[in-house]
């Protein structure tokens, strides 16, 4: 998959590091125990998180090691299952080794995958490696990941551009674009977001307010992009936070409330930084910035 086989993430501390999922046994969890001795279990992915800014090369270490001291009967029987049931798609080649999957990116993709136990994915390659012992997972997990890869190939995304040509859905796509240029968002004058600090933003997602201009916002002529907005909103200008801005920023608790939604912002949420984080990260590898 290209480019976002991300391996950094955040718990909900912020804090940054791998999570790592593997089928349970008490000798695996012991050896793991003593491998990452700050890792702790997360009841809501079903993940262990392993903290650090290297978990991710750590954690692939330690799971070929585990690789190589599997059970080789549980091996057989995914090859087994296999035989009995193969998953044929363009997307998933089988050798000695185990299975290759690769697809189109997709965020859904790459979740759906980092739930099958021992699933890798080799930068080199641009490819998952998922274990023959995996098999039963792999399979179950293989209806969302193939449906989200088609959905993803480039000739599918031309077609649904094309189909939104000439619609109104396609104009306001292109007064949003040009708005967004604009680098300009209303913002309500009775409640102002900090200047200079990441926010979550109906509009942009997370970004950073660099100026209010105290200009009146005229809904008449952008109520088509920004849906509830009045002439008690005045404009602010805007920009893209950086990675270091997003990694420093404190994740909120809770999910915005009604109030928040309806003002425009709010504090961002861990989920909403993740996915900010990642993609700040890959712009900064292809950009080359340190």
């Amino acid at each position: 998959m290209e480019d976002e086989a991300e391996t950094h993430h955040e718990d909900g501390d912020g804090k940054i590091g791998e999570n790592v999922s593997f089928p349970f046994d008490w000798m695996t969890v012991q050896r793991f125990r003593e491998t990452f001795p700050r890792a702790r279990w997360s009841e809501e992915r079903k993940a262990w998180f392993v903290p650090g800014s290297t978990a991710g090369r750590r954690i692939n270490r330690w799971l070929a090691r585990e690789a190589s001291r599997r059970d080789p009967y549980e091996d057989q029987k995914g090859r087994d299952a296999y035989a009995f049931e193969p998953i044929l798609s363009p997307y998933l080649k089988v050798d000695n080794n185990g299975f290759r999957v690769r697809t189109p990116y997709s965020r859904k993709i790459v979740d759906e995958l980092r739930q099958v136990p021992f699933a890798q994915w080799q930068p080199e390659l641009k490819t998952w490696r998922v274990p023959f012992a995996s098999y039963d997972h792999l399979h179950r997990h293989w209806q969302v990941i193939e449906e989200e890869a088609k959905r993803n190939e480039p000739e599918e995304r031309r077609k649904r551009a094309e189909a939104r040509k000439g619609t109104e859905e396609e104009r306001v796509a292109r007064r949003r674009s040009a708005e967004r240029r604009r680098r300009r968002i209303p913002l309500p004058a009775d409640d102002l977001p900090p200047i200079g600090k990441p926010i979550s933003t109906t509009s942009y997602r997370i970004i950073v307010i660099t100026e209010v201009t105290g200009e009146i916002v005229d809904p008449d002529r952008v109520a088509d992009v920004y849906r509830d907005v009045t002439r008690e909103h005045i404009w602010g200008r805007w920009r893209a936070p950086n990675l270091d801005e997003l990694v420093r920023t404190w994740p909120s608790k809770t999910e915005p409330g009604t109030y928040e939604v309806e003002r425009g912002w709010w504090q961002p949420t861990i989920e909403e930084l993740r996915e900010a984080r990642r993609k700040a990260r890959a712009k900064e590898r292809k950009t080359g910035a340190p």
